[in-house]
């Protein structure tokens, strides 16, 4: 192989792995839509494809200062529906989370506490 075939195989390669990296990036950050502005107005804020939130699969009641998978689970759901940015997916339930909770909750018309309860829960895995 010559200099200059092997400079073309070494870019291609590279152009290659940093496309896996992105997407790779993309699947484990959130969702990443070509139409994602589009489908949040036309869903009502949510985008056209969901990242899979699978930290937990109940309802329990989760409030303000908890920390685990039942924060990163709430956290995921309001992230999903752009409620939340995804760099705030943390597993602690802080403040930030909490006003992302009392605003979906305003929106579904529930009680804007700021507490997941099972109603919530619902309406989030609605």
């Amino acid at each position: 192989m010559n200099a200059h075939a092997l400079t073309q195989a070494v870019k291609r390669t590279a152009v290659l792995t940093a496309t896996a990296g992105l997407l790779t990036a993309g699947l484990l950050t959130g969702p990443a839509t070509a139409d994602s502005q589009a489908a949040d107005s036309q869903a009502g804020g949510r985008p056209g494809t969901l990242a899979a939130c699978a930290y937990y699969n109940g309802n329990a009641l989760t409030v303000y200062g908890q920390r685990g998978d039942r924060v990163s689970q709430v956290q995921c759901l309001l992230a999903n529906r752009r409620y939340l940015p995804w760099g705030d997916v943390t597993g602690y339930f802080g403040p930030k989370t909490r006003a992302a909770v009392k605003k979906f909750q305003s929106r579904h018309h529930l009680t804007a506490n700021g507490k997941v309860d099972k109603k919530t829960w619902r309406a989030l895995y609605a």
